[in-house]
């Protein structure tokens, strides 16, 4: 069966173009709009790991990233950051709320993120 990787991301060409580009290397992609529903399907759906975007409407990514560290039900999925934030207190909050990783977005090709993920999942 197949990892599943959840995609919280509001950017919608890069949320497809992400979800397309694991698909095409055998993962299951699951897609969030939004904070909120990004940890509904956390719930619902048990992915693998979690693609994170920072910046999202309603509750933001370091929200998610405290209220899924809180939950020991979801607390044990790894979580990368995808953000456009580079500032190193935004990358060092990340890590510091349990992030795995922290991929700056302008930095990195989709190819380059799941190559990430291929490791970070082993």
């Amino acid at each position: 069966m197949s990892k599943k990787v959840l995609i919280i991301e509001d950017d919608k060409f890069l949320r497809e173009l992400l979800g397309k580009k694991l698909s095409n290397v055998g993962y299951t992609a699951i897609l969030a709009v939004d904070g909120e529903e990004g940890l509904e399907k956390i719930k619902k759906e048990k992915p693998d790991i979690i693609l994170l975007d920072l910046i999202l409407p309603g509750i933001n990514g370091f929200e998610v990233l405290e209220k899924h560290k809180e939950d020991s039900s979801i607390s044990s999925v790894p979580v990368i950051i995808l953000s456009n934030l580079g500032q190193s207190e935004d990358i060092e909050k990340g890590l510091k709320l349990g992030a795995k990783d922290f991929l700056v977005k302008a930095h990195f090709t989709p190819q380059e993120i799941v190559n990430k993920l291929q490791m970070v999942l082993g």
